[in-house]
């Protein structure tokens, strides 16, 4: 078997010791986050996506939610203590967190934005997150994620 490439988001946790399993599935910008699960085998409440926003500040923040889930951008804004948020263009957000859109992971992005992660992600045993590449997803504990990113627990969808 040919050794996987490791990506962005497994050397910041393999620097950081955090143990991990990752997952590589057929590259396809195209599958939903719900396909993703599918094609996982996993629930897809335990499969999180990663959005980037900005703020009426211009300041740029993060949220990971369930990918059956839409965030609330009302209930992002008040986590984020801005008066409204919006998602950035898909154009934006290489440069921004060196990232392709369906590949955006909150680990290892270019600079670390102020991450809120739904409240229901420390429920679950393991939670999947993108593995900062179309095609491929890490496998962690909540807090691990939690810990590594600063994330805040909010109530965003």
């Amino acid at each position: 078997m040919a050794k996987e490439e490791k990506t962005n988001v497994m050397r910041v946790l393999d620097g950081k010791k955090i143990p991990y399993t990752s997952h590589s599935y057929e590259p396809d910008a195209t599958l939903t986050g719900e396909e993703i699960a599918g094609i996982l085998g996993e629930d897809p409440d335990k499969v999180f996506k990663t959005l980037v926003t900005q703020g009426k500040s211009h300041s740029y923040y993060v949220f990971v939610v369930p990918v059956k889930e839409e965030l609330d951008l009302k209930k992002a804004a008040k986590a984020a203590g801005e008066k409204d948020v919006s998602m950035i263009k898909q154009k934006e957000l290489l440069p921004l967190t060196g990232y392709v859109h369906g590949g955006c992971s909150p680990i290892g992005m270019k600079k670390q934005f102020k991450t809120f992660i739904h409240e229901t992600a420390p429920n679950y045993e393991k939670i999947f997150v993108s593995a900062g590449k179309v095609g491929m997803q890490i496998e962690l504990l909540p807090d691990d994620l939690i810990k590594t990113v600063g994330c805040t627990i909010a109530d965003i969808v």
